[in-house]
């Protein structure tokens, strides 16, 4: 799940733009990381849901400032 999630990250060009990292555990996601705006971070979050096997993801993505 984690390498399907980091792809799909990459494939929307979120991951690559951000500091981003992918942690499973039971089917939870976790993302942490810096992401470029609120949008991102919406985003990032979406991408993920969209991967098979997904249960739920929490969401700890902080928006850069300045």
């Amino acid at each position: 799940i984690t390498s399907a999630v980091k792809a799909k990250l990459a494939a929307d060009k979120l991951a690559t733009l951000t500091k981003v990292s992918v942690d499973t555990v039971k089917g939870t996601v976790y993302l942490n990381g810096i992401v470029d705006s609120s949008e991102m971070k919406v985003r990032a979050e979406e991408v993920a849901r969209q991967v098979q096997g997904v249960r739920s993801v929490v969401n700890n993505l902080q928006v850069k400032s300045g």
